[in-house]
């Protein structure tokens, strides 16, 4: 017994050194992205990574239960020297593994405010990971260095502890006490990742560092990266929420939505144009309040005051892949990317299918190599016949080496292919120059001053593409007769201290541009968001049919509100109020047009009625998930 009990200890000894990895790389998150939490002091920090010791055990255990297996084993050939040179590989490899994934996180966290998940493994099929991987190192150098030492300490400590060999021989009762305390080493290793044997016992979840915070972007420091990584390996699937009964919850919030028009239908050409990571935060003359900002969008601040332009917009989510169908079929990526989940096949009713019906020719637009983000396959499900990308440019000498086509040309190409076009058409474009790592094409270095963000530069030039797209498209016949749309992805860089709040990342423009029609045109502070703008477009096209959006025009009856799933949290907005709902509970309850950066919550003594708020968001939620379960995504 004494011989298996060293070797346990000999484990535990060797997994110690981990748990101060971990928390150094907890505190070095913390203090690279000390700017998303200026709130939090040494007490509360003290008290988060308290909490992310659940968390580092969990994924420790996760990462290592092989090993801890095939080193308790009770038989002497774990003794032989190549045998033990295997496990200390398994070792190094495996938790080499989990650090490369935390430490990554600690810079990728800026661009998407969130701790990785499964969801990152779909870059690995991008034909030009391996130059983003090289351009990622690059400019995070040091963590590359913070890797490698940490890899050798894990290395020096393992060789501090020598494997015990026994001098006796094997008998029934050795086996039998090595099985014993290989038993018991599993048992406490199940228990600790699970949390319990119990029926009642649940797996502990992200959601659980809700316990150890006081605002939603908090989870990312409880949390580590190899664990939510774990946690979504597969894909959970909603629960069935029954907050109402049928009948009731189709009174508070019913996606299903009737449109009835006295006139026939407006047969306007459409042009979406969905710009990487283009956050009102880069805009000049959405920030008139902030002193001495220009911004970085010229062309654009023209454009948006010849426009209907919302002020007060807001992306559903922080990904490309959640703006694809917040936009194209209106339905949000919330908790976990539509595109991504078990939920990613249910039929669908999006903009090119409705408009296809009406005789409009469907197209999609996106420079990068074909099949990039899934985006082709997405897009012919919200019916979308004709995909232009790096394949039908036929041009790769103009590939980036990054990602794709360079916005200005891409876009030009695009009017040229749109003027060959049948009228009425739909069309939709992504750009991707604005994306990391912002390196601006061959004959442009220098052309723009940029900011204090490198993210500044590029955004120049998407504007300068956009203005000599325009200027192309002017002189087309179509374009007079076509309702162009402007919006973002998602934001991204921030580095104005108002926009430092889940609302203030998640700001972006909407425009609706009208060339034919110049009286339409106006600075509109009604709350906006993306899963809203197919609904709007489709009362503008005097559209009549049935169609199911989780959105709503902001011009009909129903109550304008913004929705969105922040760091474990969903955050309902309507009026001048923020409300925040976390493991069946109000959390935080907030009037975000007086304090912008959600320092005071009003949950204690709140203006108004929450109750109503509260009921709206909950039957978003019923419907939202009852739906997708259902695969009833049609009216």
């Amino acid at each position: 017994m004494k011989l298996f009990l060293k070797r346990l200890l000999i484990v535990l000894e060797r997994l110690s050194i981990l748990f101060v990895i971990y928390q150094i790389l907890r505190f070095i998150f913390f203090l690279y992205n000390r700017h998303h939490f200026q709130d939090v002091d040494f007490s509360h920090y003290l008290t988060m990574m308290r909490g992310g010791l659940r968390f580092d055990l969990t994924a420790i255990l996760y990462l290592n239960l092989l090993y801890i297996i095939l080193y308790l084993l009770p038989f002497r050939f774990i003794e032989n020297r190549i045998y033990q040179k295997a496990l200390f590989w398994l070792f190094i490899l495996t938790n080499s593994l989990g650090l490369a994934f935390d430490i990554g996180d600690i810079f990728y966290f800026d661009y998407v405010l969130k701790r990785s998940t499964i969801e990152i493994f779909m870059f690995a099929g991008e034909k030009n990971i391996g130059l983003l991987m090289l351009e990622f190192l690059k400019d995070f150098w040091w963590g590359f260095l913070l890797f490698g030492a940490l890899v050798y300490v894990i290395y020096k400590w393992y060789y501090l502890f020598s494997d015990p060999i026994s001098k006796s021989k094997y008998t029934f009762k050795t086996y039998s006490a090595g099985l014993v305390v290989l038993l018991l080493a599993l048992y406490f290793s199940i228990v600790s990742i699970r949390g319990g044997f119990t029926r009642d016992t649940r797996p502990i979840n992200m959601n659980n560092a809700g316990a150890y915070i006081q605002k939603p972007l908090e989870m990312a420091i409880v949390l580590n990266t190899p664990f939510t990584i774990i946690r979504t390996l597969k894909k959970q699937a909603f629960k069935p929420v029954h907050y109402f009964s049928d009948a009731e919850v189709a009174k508070i919030f019913n996606p299903v939505k009737t449109f009835k028009s006295d006139t026939t239908m407006n047969k306007k050409n459409v042009m979406i144009i969905i710009v990487e990571s283009l956050a009102k935060e880069y805009t000049g003359l959405l920030n008139k309040d902030i002193k001495n900002y220009k911004g970085y969008t010229p062309f654009l601040d023209s454009l948006m005051l010849q426009s209907h332009t919302f002020t007060n917009a807001f992306a559903n989510g922080r990904k490309s892949i959640d703006a694809m169908p917040s936009v194209l079929t209106s339905i949000p990526s919330l908790v976990q990317p539509y595109v991504l989940s078990p939920y990613g096949i249910d039929k669908l009713l999006g903009l090119g299918k409705i408009l296809k019906k009406k005789g409009y020719k469907t197209a999609f637009f996106h420079g990068a190599p074909n099949g990039s983000m899934g985006f082709d396959a997405f897009v012919n499900l919200a019916g979308f016949d004709e995909y232009y990308g790096m394949n039908e440019y036929h041009h790769d000498a103009d590939f980036d080496g990054y990602w794709g086509i360079p916005d200005d040309k891409f876009l030009q190409y695009m009017a040229k292919t749109l003027d060959t076009f049948r009228q009425p058409f739909v069309s939709t474009v992504f750009t991707l120059s604005s994306h990391h790592p912002f390196i601006l094409p061959p004959g442009f270095k220098g052309k723009f001053k940029g900011g204090p963000l490198p993210i500044h530069k590029v955004i120049q030039y998407m504007d300068f593409s956009l203005n000599h797209f325009f200027r192309t498209a002017s002189k087309m016949p179509w374009y007079k007769n076509t309702i162009f749309i402007i919006t973002a992805d998602h934001c991204n860089l921030s580095y104005l201290p108002e926009y430092n709040s889940t609302i203030g990342r998640h700001a972006i423009p909407i425009i609706f541009f009208e060339p034919g029609n110049p009286q339409e045109k106006q600075m509109d502070s009604t709350l906006m968001q993306q899963i809203d703008i197919m609904p709007r477009l489709l009362r503008k096209l005097n559209y009549s049919g049935r169609i199911l959006s989780f959105g709503n025009d902001p011009e009909s009856r129903e109550h304008p509100f913004v929705i969105n799933f922040s760091g474990g949290t969903w955050e309902y907005m309507q009026d001048d109020y923020l409300l925040q709902f976390r493991n069946e509970k109000v959390k935080g309850f907030y009037n975000y047009k007086k304090d912008r950066l959600l320092k005071h919550n009003l949950l204690n003594h709140p203006p108004v009625p929450i109750v109503p708020m509260e009921r709206k968001l909950k039957a978003f939620i019923q419907q939202y998930k009852n739906r997708l379960i259902n695969n009833q995504l049609t009216p």
